[in-house]
């Protein structure tokens, strides 16, 4: 099979930063539930079911934390610029982390208010 530029193993090349494949990538998987239903975290993450990137930890808030990140979701569902760096340097969170909370939050209240319908 010719490895074309829309090919299974270009695209697999590709992700590997151009490497060869390994007997392990050739290898074929066992069938979901095969084994007891047990997987290992290798085989969560290379299904993509392991969430985030790998080596960053879930970021647990303090009550403090959320508290004032509740506080001003009430004001406003949106956070603006200034109002993230103001609430990373206050929280002592990144801006990221702040946005992803802002998301995340938006989220609930959308599935809150649609459950109560």
């Amino acid at each position: 099979m010719e490895k074309g530029p829309f090919s299974v193993e270009w695209l697999a090349q590709s992700s590997r930063g151009g490497a060869q494949p390994t007997a392990t990538a050739r290898q074929p998987r066992s069938p979901p539930g095969g084994t007891g239903g047990q997987e290992s975290p290798a085989d969560l993450a290379e299904a993509g079911g392991g969430g985030a990137a790998p080596g960053r930890p879930r970021t647990k808030f303090s009550a403090a934390q959320l508290q004032e990140l509740e506080r001003s979701f009430r004001e406003q569902r949106y956070i603006g610029a200034s109002e993230k760096r103001r609430l990373a340097a206050v929280l002592n969170l990144s801006q990221s982390q702040i946005k992803t909370w802002f998301q995340n939050r938006r989220m609930k209240f959308k599935r809150q208010t649609q459950d109560a319908r």
